[in-house]
């Protein structure tokens, strides 16, 4: 059986010591020492008669006039058959070597490795770890509905333990995210905060948090979710209403409007298109727009202008 990717993530060497520990332990760890050596031996010794099953399939269903395809066809599925044969030949002889009853040794040997389950299981790759856990765990279970945003786990192992496990899931939508409660609380007091968006996705991301499809947050991110719940985004003027210029001498969308004599919808057109210069310190933020003098006369020139020829033309 092949442990389901969920299984690997919720063991870990304190699980698996408790689901296979005394008096489990040495039957258990036996059958992982011998298995594992026997494990790539196995699996190539299953998989390759099907794999030439599947060559024997495809010749029988080429036709006949297809003679170039058949032959192709033909020489797959002899060299597949020649590699069952070979791997049937080293299996066997590899179970011949194994002895029937282990020496007082190699029991112990093997039974020693039981009282170090955590350093062993700790220093195993990824595919090993894969490949003990296809050895002791009997079955699994997966309840994805049991928890938004949680995947409920049951595992049973070879040795009659059972054990049950919870982890996050990725979701596509924070409708089921697991921690939306403690996310939008979170988010809620650091507006409160005065904090803008990408510094907010810096404080998730710091403390643990991930988005609903697992990655890190960002500022974009953040604004959306403000949208979500109706939370107004941190203005640098607080809740005043914007003034006509900044302290910086920068314009506002109003004070633009009204020192080109045009409506603000002109103003987002032509920050738009790129007519005018601005910046916003995040999504949602007041506008900051770059105006001197000399442009302020140049466009209010090209505006009576503009005016001017749509005069003459009507």
């Amino acid at each position: 059986m092949q442990p389901h990717p969920a299984a690997t993530t919720a063991t870990d060497s304190n699980t698996l010591q408790q689901c296979i520990a005394p008096p489990r332990c040495p039957l258990a760890v036996r059958i992982v020492a011998i298995e594992i050596v026997r494990e790539p031996l196995l699996v190539r010794h299953e998989l390759l008669p099907i794999e030439a099953e599947r060559a024997r399939r495809q010749y029988d269903a080429v036709e006949p006039e297809n003679r170039l395809v058949a032959r192709s066809l033909e020489r797959v599925w002899e060299h597949k058959l020649r590699q069952v044969e070979q791997i049937e030949m080293e299996y066997e002889s590899w179970r011949r070597q194994q002895p029937v009853s282990l020496a007082a040794a190699d029991r112990a040997q093997i039974l020693s490795l039981g009282e170090d389950l955590p350093k062993l299981w700790n220093a195993a790759s990824a595919v090993e770890r894969k490949q003990i856990l296809r050895l002791v765990i009997k079955e699994v279970i997966l309840d994805q509905r049991r928890a938004s945003g949680h995947v409920w786990i049951r595992i049973v192992w070879q040795t009659g333990a059972v054990s049950e496990h919870k982890i996050r899931r990725n979701v596509n939508s924070y409708r089921n995210y697991a921690a939306i409660v403690r996310l939008e609380a979170r988010v809620r007091d650091l507006v409160g905060a005065q904090k803008m968006d990408h510094e907010i996705a810096m404080a998730l991301n710091a403390e643990g948090l991930l988005s609903a499809h697992g990655r890190p947050f960002s500022g974009d991110e953040v604004h959306l979710l403000r949208k979500r719940w109706n939370i107004p985004t941190v203005k640098i003027n607080g809740t005043e209403q914007n003034p006509l210029q900044w302290p910086d001498g920068t314009y506002s969308v109003q004070g633009a409007a009204a020192a080109l004599s045009i409506s603000t919808q002109t103003v987002f057109k032509w920050l738009q298109k790129g007519r005018l210069s601005g910046r916003q310190l995040a999504k949602g933020m007041p506008w900051q727009i770059t105006l001197s003098s000399p442009q302020i006369a140049d466009l209010r020139t090209q505006l009576r202008r503009t005016n001017q020829s749509k005069k003459e033309a009507s």
